[in-house]
């Protein structure tokens, strides 16, 4: 066996086990405080509502159990078991070996492959667990046609992107990566321009806030902190589910306040700003550009590690791969990054929950942080999220912080 077959193994069955050890963990503390709402909300939460987000939470986690275990098996398939030598040869009876179309088809084919073993869990997830919570509002038809249009999205901008790639890894030399790195920057910040006025249109319907009271209140937050919108809209989230959410999108021109109709429905007034007042917070701070330049750091790193790794013989070889090309080193790499990067997922964790507080603060000076933390009260009842997660699993995923301490710093800010 070679070394890096060993390391490889071992990173896989490490990352496994503690994935599960996690969610074992969560669902046990979850469940040993299901039957007592925490003193901080018993006045605000019914013990009916608190319990409900514990099945709930314990359902969700029960099922992302099984998803570790099936994209475990489904690696170890790909690259040990041969399946992505399977592939390679299966299209290179139709393109030559190595060739533009054959490393197309290769990647295209392992991500058919990938999300047909996630389907099941999605089409579970959404119609035993979302519904037996009262939160689905998606029908098969509609799930689908969702599905259709993901897919064709995807084909009409990763299929050039993947193009362009193997082009560059094959003309430009040992710096192609660098040049990948560019353009991989270039085309995230021409998404995330047309992402909020094209690409989400095809998902949703948006229309203006036709509240005047509301749309009054919230002008005058947005003209308070200096924030530029191309408007204020409302998203018929509702007909995929009741979960409630609020958030701004774009940047420069492109900017836009959007409000679930969920959420209009469900929270006050004074609420509304008080959420919309901690998005602004993330403005403020510039944590969405922070967050993209990290992104592009870890990205360029990333790639440079790729075009080291694309030479070695032995990187095929311990992963179960004959065929070397260019398509194959990528499918390989980034299949394989996420096995020896997830002990680093704490970091980023902790990274994202200190812009939540950064923007709770911001929202607690521009609004009343009461209205802010009755808000997230009503927003965690409605969307059936514990109150009482494992601190150990929430500091490896959660990007929010627990709520008993947001909202214990939220009661700290006010008057």
């Amino acid at each position: 066996m070679h070394w890096f077959t060993a390391v490889f193994i071992a990173a896989l069955a490490l990352t496994a086990v503690i994935r599960l050890w996690l969610s074992r963990r969560h669902i046990r503390f979850v469940l040993a405080n299901r039957d007592a709402v925490p003193a901080e909300f018993s006045s605000s939460i019914p013990l009916a509502a608190h319990q409900k987000a514990a099945d709930y939470t314990a359902a969700k986690t029960r099922l992302g159990m099984l998803e570790t275990l099936a994209g475990a098996v489904l690696l170890l398939g790909l690259t040990l078991g041969g399946g992505l030598q399977l592939l390679s040869e299966a299209w290179e009876r139709a393109f030559e070996a190595g060739g533009y179309a054959h490393g197309i088809a290769l990647i295209t084919s392992v991500a058919l492959v990938s999300s047909a073993i996630d389907l099941p869990f999605a089409l579970y997830r959404t119609f035993v667990i979302e519904a037996r919570f009262g939160f689905n509002r998606t029908s098969l038809a509609l799930f689908f046609a969702d599905l259709a249009k993901q897919a064709a999205l995807g084909a009409l901008l990763l299929l050039p992107l993947v193009f362009c790639f193997l082009w560059l890894m094959a003309r430009m030399g040992s710096l192609w990566w660098l040049y990948a790195w560019a353009t991989w920057v270039a085309f995230s910040l021409v998404v995330q321009f047309l992402y909020p006025t094209v690409f989400v249109r095809w998902f949703n319907k948006f229309s203006p806030l036709e509240d005047a009271s509301l749309r009054s209140r919230i002008e005058g937050l947005l003209a308070k902190c200096g924030f530029r919108s191309r408007g204020l809209f409302v998203m018929d989230g509702s007909k995929r589910s009741s979960h409630g959410n609020a958030y701004f999108t774009g940047f420069g021109a492109a900017k836009r306040i959007v409000l679930f109709d969920t959420l209009v429905s469900r929270l006050a007034p004074p609420e509304i700003e008080a959420v919309l007042a901690h998005e602004l917070g993330h403005f403020s701070h510039r944590h969405v550009w922070k967050r993209m330049g990290l992104a592009f750091g870890a990205s360029l790193a990333l790639l440079w590690l790729l075009g080291w790794l694309i030479g070695q013989e032995w990187f095929y070889a311990a992963l179960g791969v004959r065929s070397r090309s260019t398509a194959m080193a990528l499918v390989l790499f980034f299949m394989v990054v996420p096995v020896f990067t997830f002990l680093l997922q704490p970091l980023a964790s902790w990274y994202s929950r200190l812009h939540e507080f950064e923007a709770d603060a911001y929202a607690a000076r521009v609004a009343d942080p009461r209205d802010l933390a009755r808000a997230l009260v009503k927003l965690y009842e409605d969307n059936a999220a514990t109150l009482t997660p494992d601190p150990l699993h929430s500091a490896f995923y959660d990007s929010h912080p627990p709520a008993l301490l947001r909202i214990a710093r939220l009661h700290t800010q006010q008057d």
